[in-house]
């Protein structure tokens, strides 16, 4: 019987664990989603930037950035892809970009990734043939 009660208790103990991780990532979302003194939230901003430079994309570039997200998990790659191509959007408007360019690409994949994957992210970007250094400036901000 004890090993029934200890059962229930390892039980119990995983799914208040898996609960308090599922609520830590709802809450992130949550805090994403709440507006900022502009009335839009970030997630807001990434839609617009993303809707207002969705003609600029080319084959290639979109290619790069899937290439680009590809070492991100599954579960976690539509979120990560859609970051990202609102970082680049953002730069695109900024520099009132014809085209997207790979350059643009680069700049946002960078800015957008935390900084705890920069090592990753320059093994990535080495393994594309694309010379982090040029970028350095992106990888301070």
């Amino acid at each position: 019987m004890a090993w029934f009660m200890n059962g229930i208790l390892l039980w119990g103990f995983i799914m208040i664990t898996l609960m308090a991780i599922g609520g830590f990532f709802m809450f992130r979302k949550f805090l994403k989603k709440l507006p900022k003194e502009d009335g839009k939230s970030m997630m807001d901003w990434e839609d617009e930037y993303i809707d207002q430079t969705r003609h600029l994309w080319t084959d290639e570039t979109m290619e790069l950035l899937n290439a680009l997200v590809m070492p991100v998990p599954a579960a976690f790659r539509d979120v990560a892809r859609r970051k990202i191509a609102g970082r680049i959007g953002q730069f695109a408007l900024e520099e009132r970009a014809s085209v997207m360019t790979s350059e643009l690409v680069v700049k946002g994949y960078i800015s957008a990734t935390p900084k705890r994957d920069h090592k990753f992210l320059k093994k990535a970007l080495k393994e594309h043939a694309i010379d982090w250094r040029e970028y350095e400036l992106y990888f301070q901000s």
